[in-house]
């Protein structure tokens, strides 16, 4: 994924602060010079931030939110404020102890939310999540 950012250097530390890191940098493309980032564990890269000065930069639109799925919310949370990133409280969407999300806003306003799975859920939601009425 994509995502566009006003000032590199800014959203690269903000990233690096999350734990993201760059594997590589495509400058001169066609929309901008491009830097890919992925965490560690991953084997793929999975944010691509896209910069190009020449381009007026808007508020983000079309892109609600990032899912990134970490071990613990709670200790997620409280290591990122511990560097001073501004994350909103936990909550728990069903009401459960081990089902937890946050949410961060990056600089250029793209919200990240850090899912916290139950234990014996799958990595990612599937249909068994949603009942068979919630089906359009």
């Amino acid at each position: 994924m994509g995502i566009r950012v006003a000032d590199l250097h800014r959203s690269l530390a903000f990233y690096a602060d999350l734990g993201y890191e760059a594997v590589g940098q495509v400058p001169e493309t066609g929309i901008g010079h491009l830097t890919m980032l992925k965490l560690p564990g991953d084997e793929f890269v999975t944010i691509e931030l896209v910069h190009n000065p020449a381009e007026p930069m808007d508020t983000p639109r079309g892109l609600t939110h990032i899912a990134v799925q970490v071990e613990s919310v709670h200790a997620t949370v409280a290591e990122l404020s511990a560097r001073g990133i501004q994350v909103e409280a936990p909550n728990s969407p069903d009401g459960s102890a081990d089902f937890w999300t946050a949410l961060i806003t990056d600089p250029d306003g793209y919200r990240i939310e850090l899912v916290q799975w139950p234990r014996d859920h799958p990595l990612g939601m599937t249909a068994a999540d949603f009942d068979q009425s919630d089906r359009a």
